[in-house]
């Protein structure tokens, strides 16, 4: 198992939506940063604005390099749990024509106040959680 959190996406134009996003240590980046498949892209009208105010990176993966669009400073991403929701992050959308399921950066993460107890066994708590608080992972959701 990972970790999987549910979060709300919220463009600067307002467009949103509710979506699992997989917690991924492994995603290193100096922003806070949301990888988003083309399709939920697409559904926050975020693709049409790649060409004209995004940029295109090579990232690399375990597979090797692979290209993504980056839309700097374009999206809100908070965390929404049934007893509470974080305070929004304002990150930048990085857009995959390949990836199926959203991903959560460490910068991104650490700026949510994620605290990851067990990886293994999807056990994780929102920094300020009482201690003993311990939230359990969702069901992975593919785009």
């Amino acid at each position: 198992m990972a970790v999987r959190i549910r979060v709300r996406l919220r463009t600067r134009e307002g467009r949103e939506e509710a979506t699992i996003a997989l917690v991924n240590s492994g995603f290193e980046s100096d922003t806070p940063q949301i990888l988003l498949p083309m399709t939920l892209a697409r559904r926050l009208g975020l693709w049409d604005k790649v060409l004209v105010e995004g940029r295109i990176q090579l990232f690399g993966t375990v597979a090797g390099p692979t290209r993504l669009y980056i839309l700097p400073s374009s999206i809100y991403v908070s965390i929404i749990e049934d007893d509470y929701e974080t305070t929004p992050v304002l990150s930048d959308a990085v857009i995959s024509e390949i990836e199926r399921e959203v991903l959560i950066s460490d910068y991104l993460a650490g700026s949510l106040g994620i605290i990851v107890e067990d990886f293994r066994n999807g056990v994780w708590r929102i920094s300020g959680d009482p201690n003993g608080r311990a939230r359990r992972s969702y069901r992975p959701q593919y785009w």
